[in-house]
């Protein structure tokens, strides 16, 4: 894989999703002393995940965390800062759902912004198992090496806007999305990593969090939970083996909560609340959130619906290094644009597909004493969906697809 045109990636979606969030938690920036050098502040770092497509592992060993004040910086520059993790710490991502942190360190600072963040993960050598691996669901197969070559030498590199200032912590999270980020190479079995990692800022353990339950029948980890904001994700996980879903950390806003299930419509609660001082739960234990299954039949009769209720997109990009996502729409007021899923496309041939399904998306407001989560469906937006593909350094291309029409297959060249 290029590692400028991975680095230009994650550069250009970091910049994009998260400056405006990492300002706001930084405070008033720094201020150096008229007297002296400049009064440290410490930053605080830790790791956590979104959910995996196929895997029951995604490993990665952290060796150090790099920051720098300049965003330009190259990796022998003078002035980077280190949080060094002795020895190098292999992490399972897929254990860090739910609002499960992995503690990274810490490390003083000198007060002001610093804009270019890098994580350095260590070589898989000969040594097994690999530093970095996957183990593909299904059984049959072992780990299998991840490929991260620009991970191993400088770093994984994250553009972002934090303020430090004197005698505080800044703490903040790094989130790193594995569904997102391993990437298939053909049928050679081997994987890619392909970083998608956000830097969320951590006010306190007493807030920035959403807490809910989804029905036993949908509580596994094909299912996925998420909080969204303008169809961009913000936080997501699966639900654990209870059903219990925790989104953490979430800045404090009003967010629409996205659940995608096999055979299930599109779900959404809109206007969900986030603030610092408390958790914010959605239903209970005993009110718990059931997307209604895809059981539509489509009204063109040249095509059969799939017994599950889904219809197959697919299609080629002509940039193995992009990513393509699914959004649906919900009609009438307020329109509402969510994710629905997305992935990298194949390393080798820039093919992708998707399962997606057929029947009416449901919705209903955020209510904190709800006794019952009922939905009400979106006729008018059954089986309408919107590819979106996105490459380094290239303008990003939309096409709308409609399943009612029977499998769509979408070539995206740019």
């Amino acid at each position: 894989m290029n590692t400028t045109s991975k680095f230009n990636w994650i550069a250009g979606l970091a910049a994009a999703g998260l400056i405006a969030l990492l300002s706001a938690c930084g405070g008033g920036g720094g201020t150096a002393s008229t007297t002296a050098a400049p009064a440290n502040g410490t930053l605080s770092l830790a790791l956590t995940d979104a959910p995996s497509c196929g895997f029951d592992q995604v490993n990665v060993t952290v060796e150090k965390v790099r920051v720098h004040q300049s965003a330009s910086a190259g990796d022998t520059d003078a002035g980077w800062s280190e949080i060094v993790l002795t020895p190098a710490k292999r992490i399972d991502l897929l254990g860090l759902t739910n609002g499960i942190l992995e503690e990274l360190g810490q490390t003083p600072l000198p007060a002001g912004k610093y804009t270019q963040m890098r994580l350095v993960l260590a070589s898989n050598g000969s040594v097994w198992p690999p530093a970095n691996s996957v183990l593909p669901s299904g059984g049959g197969v072992s780990e299998v090496p991840l490929d991260t070559p620009s991970a191993t030498q400088s770093g994984l590199k994250m553009n972002v806007d934090i303020n430090i200032e004197a005698n505080k912590v800044a703490d903040f999270v790094l989130d790193f999305d594995a569904c997102k980020s391993v990437v298939t190479r053909g049928n050679s079995g081997k994987y890619n990593l392909k970083p998608v990692v956000q830097v969320i800022p951590r006010i306190s353990d007493a807030g920035q969090r959403i807490v809910g339950y989804v029905d036993m029948s949908v509580a596994s980890t094909a299912t996925t939970v998420s909080a969204q904001s303008g169809g961009q994700v913000i936080k997501s996980t699966p639900p654990d083996a209870t059903g219990k879903f925790a989104l953490y950390p979430v800045a404090a806003g009003t967010y629409d909560l996205v659940i995608t299930a096999p055979n299930r419509v599109t779900t959404l609660i809109s206007g969900v609340p986030v603030v610092t001082t408390s958790y914010t739960y959605v239903g209970s234990d005993t009110v718990r959130i059931l997307p209604p299954l895809s059981t539509a039949t489509p009204p063109s009769t040249a095509i059969s619906q799939t017994a599950s209720g889904t219809v197959s997109v697919g299609g080629n990009v002509v940039s193995t290094n992009a990513s393509v996502r699914v959004l649906q729409a919900f009609s009438g007021a307020p329109t509402t644009k969510v994710e629905v899923a997305a992935k990298p496309v194949d390393a080798d041939d820039g093919t992708f597909t998707f399962m997606l399904p057929l029947g009416a998306p449901a919705r209903t407001t955020y209510s904190a004493s709800a006794t019952a989560i009922t939905f009400s469906p979106d006729p008018a937006a059954a089986g309408l969906f919107i590819l979106e593909a996105a490459a380094p350094n290239q303008t990003t291309k939309t096409q709308n697809i409609n399943l009612n029409l029977g499998p769509s297959n979408t070539l995206f060249a740019f």
